[in-house]
């Protein structure tokens, strides 16, 4: 940071393309382009790739809202796909029935702490000819088949909020991908559309535009802050891990608990990574409260499936169109959970549950 400041450049300079370099070696990707937040790389990510006005972008019924506000703002219509209830990823057979003619993209979303089906979904894109870009903000070190997420198709994205795997201290975010030509379009698209080298180019901030682009370049000051955090990054993982494998244990016959995590990852070069913990109960919204007058936080994620958002009424669709989303919009919470939870704390948080969900079984 006192590099940054010393520099006066704030943004779109040194600490940016450093922060791109080790994330393409820790990714794999051969592109990395750091931009001003997660949306954004989504939006740049299907502009590059060519969405027109009115392609059907296929897309989980089942996600935050930036998943379908970025195919709208990349002038795409968003095509709602039902999820697989374990992985809460899109269901390929349901992908393949979603198809239509007017679909053109498919954008798998990996949530929480595994992949949603690649080999599977890739199958089906293949078959209609859909390119493929994935919706991987959550997904930093996850891999399948040795491939990391975000590079299983044309390319994906990642997230920097403060709350992720790897968070900044503010919004952040970088798109994934193997390919030149989205590379550069995007590296365009960040800053007004300019071509040629513009990350710690000050004077190319005067050079003219070739496309409508955005103002959606990295802040240097969030840059240095994810190239510290990185190195923490695989302890980080592995605390997770621990704190997950201890709430499974704790909770595994815990009375009136729907579903808990389940790991998907097969093989030795599979990895799921942890970003949340999530669990499912028909008691949630009760169980929420009385966590929350016992000094717990939790998150619920998601309680509105995307087709049912207001902003997207127009689209048309009705309750029970996507029965396993909106069973998990109703039941799914999220539990502390962070590199920093002490062991003795998820005891409490655990216990907690425990005790309360067997009240409300002996009451029911």
């Amino acid at each position: 940071m006192d590099d940054v400041f010393h520099s006066g450049k704030f943004s779109h300079g040194k600490q940016v393309g450093q922060l791109e370099a080790a994330l393409a070696d820790y990714t794999g990707a051969r592109h990395v382009i750091g931009v001003n937040s997660g949306t954004d790389a989504l939006v740049l990510l299907l502009r590059a790739c060519g969405v027109r006005p009115g392609d059907g972008v296929l897309v989980p019924a089942y996600s935050f809202f930036a998943t379908a506000s970025a195919v709208v703002l990349a002038g795409g219509t968003p095509q709602f796909v039902d999820i697989d209830p374990e992985t809460y990823a899109m269901d390929p057979a349901a992908l393949k029935a979603a198809v239509t003619p007017r679909s053109r993209f498919v954008m798998p979303v990996h949530l929480f702490h595994t992949m949603a089906d690649m080999a599977a979904v890739t199958a089906v894109a293949r078959q209609h000819g859909l390119t493929v870009a994935e919706d991987s903000a959550e997904a930093i070190g996850m891999r399948r088949h040795g491939v990391h997420a975000g590079l299983h198709g044309v390319g994906g994205v990642l997230s920097f909020f403060p709350s992720k795997t790897l968070g900044a201290l503010g919004d952040a975010g970088a798109v994934l991908t193997d390919d030149p030509e989205v590379a550069a379009t995007v590296a365009a698209l960040r800053h007004h559309g300019r071509t040629g080298r513009t990350l710690d180019n000050f004077p190319a901030i005067s050079t003219e535009s070739a496309l409508p682009g955005a103002n959606s370049k990295m802040d240097d000051i969030q840059a240095a802050v994810l190239l510290a955090k990185l190195s923490l990054l695989e302890e980080h993982i592995a605390r997770r891990a621990e704190l997950a494998d201890a709430y499974t244990a704790r909770l595994r016959d815990a009375p009136g608990i729907i579903r808990l995590p389940r790991t998907t990852a097969g093989k030795p070069d599979d990895r799921d990574v942890y970003y949340v913990y999530l669990i499912e109960t028909e008691h949630r919204d009760a169980l929420v409260d009385h966590l929350a007058r016992h000094g717990i936080d939790t998150e619920v994620y998601y309680p509105v499936p995307l087709p049912h958002q207001p902003a997207l009424a127009h689209l048309g669709h009705r309750q029970g169109e996507f029965p396993h989303a909106e069973a998990a919009a109703r039941h799914a919470v999220a539990l502390p959970f962070h590199p920093d939870l002490r062991s003795g704390e998820l005891d409490r948080v655990c216990d907690t549950i425990r005790s309360f969900l067997a009240g409300a079984r002996t009451t029911a």
